[in-house]
């Protein structure tokens, strides 16, 4: 599956009031080649591994699949994780026809704030929240992969 995706930095906390769902995220990097990034997550309870191959140029998308596990393999897996273990609140905020799932992250990226957007074309008309700020789409310091190595408090 290919997904398409925009980011943007959040101006304000604007996004938790009007957030419909926030879950804990806990995730690791089997590998962060940027070829084919391998990613374990624990969201609540539930546990996800995902593959995601390279970006393209733009940054707005890329293969991805993902398959649900156990959340004890999920725990398991993360015992094997690179160093850099991200940790994070999600908040799912519907707005228009899209959901914006705004990342507000923990520990070494304490103070980061992200929000995502997943479109069904890359040309894609949607509606911008208030507390929606610049976009950092394809800059490859905003994804997770490399926030595991170089976090946000380091910049």
């Amino acid at each position: 599956m290919i997904e398409i995706e925009r980011k943007f930095l959040v101006t304000s906390k604007a996004y938790t009031s009007e957030a419909q769902n926030t879950t804990r995220i806990i995730q690791g990097f089997l590998n962060t080649d940027p070829e084919r990034t391998v990613r374990v997550r624990l969201k609540g309870q539930q546990g996800f591994i995902t593959v995601k191959g390279k970006s393209t140029e733009d940054g707005l998308s890329r293969f991805e699949w993902e398959k649900e596990i156990s959340e004890t393999d999920a725990q398991n897996l993360l015992k094997l994780c690179e160093d850099g273990v991200i940790d994070k609140m999600r908040y799912e905020i519907i707005c228009g026809n899209h959901t914006f799932e705004v990342d507000e992250f923990f520990g070494d990226n304490s103070g980061l704030v992200v929000a995502e957007i997943e479109l069904n074309y890359q040309t894609e008309i949607f509606k911008k929240p208030l507390w929606l700020g610049e976009e950092v789409t394809g800059q490859v310091k905003y994804y997770n992969a490399q926030l595991s190595k170089q976090p946000f408090n380091t910049w």
